[in-house]
């Protein structure tokens, strides 16, 4: 009798296992649609978070653009603290590179090479800037009123263009004829009065 009734509990346990058996898989199928959702946010805010640390290295490295860059980024991904970190640290390549130019650039021949670079890439702003900078810094050569006329110019202010062409001409004449055949300043030929400046012979009373 005792041995019947290990044997039956035996049983009984083998029995109470492979009931328990087939309910285990049930469960997982309600929990199923919750961890689908989490996957997707949990792989953005690990790209996220790649995205702050490439930058980070690059912030580290002095490259505040690429930073900058990669930074705005990670600041639109789902982890806020990830996010806020890279909207602070936005800021902060903005400020270098606005403090950049400032530092590097203390000869008027420093900034007027910046300035032609930034003619070269259409940022005017910046051109208009230090070229006024180098201008100050080295008062009367004909190449930076030119390249300042050229920048003013571009940038809609006809009138100040005008009077640093007409510097750049009576300091240098031979400008007159270089800003005839500078394709930048086309664009500027068809103003009357730097129009009249380029081309005196043409003058009618």
């Amino acid at each position: 009798m005792p041995e019947k009734k290990t044997s039956v509990s035996k049983n009984s346990k083998n029995t109470d296992r492979r009931m328990t058996k087939p309910q285990v898989p049930r469960t997982p199928p309600n929990s199923e649609p919750a961890h689908k959702t989490q996957v997707p946010t949990l792989s953005n805010g690990a790209r996220q978070l790649a995205t702050f640390e490439a930058a980070i290295k690059l912030f580290n490295a002095r490259k505040f653009k690429e930073a900058r860059d990669l930074f705005q980024e990670a600041a639109g991904g789902p982890e806020r603290d990830v996010a806020q970190r890279s909207r602070v640290h936005t800021s902060m390549c903005e400020r270098r590179l606005q403090q950049t130019p400032a530092v590097n650039l203390g000869t008027a021949e420093d900034c007027y090479n910046y300035g032609v670079a930034m003619i070269n890439a259409r940022n005017m702003a910046e051109a208009r800037a230090h070229l006024e900078k180098a201008l100050q810094l080295a008062p009367g050569e004909d190449h930076i009123h030119y390249a300042l006329a050229l920048a003013q110019g571009l940038s809609g202010d006809f009138a100040s263009a005008h009077d640093n062409l007409r510097m750049a001409i009576e300091l240098e004449p031979r400008n007159r004829m270089i800003a005839r055949q500078d394709a930048d300043f086309a664009p500027l030929v068809h103003q009357a009065a730097i129009h009249l400046l380029l081309f005196p012979e043409k003058k009618s009373w």
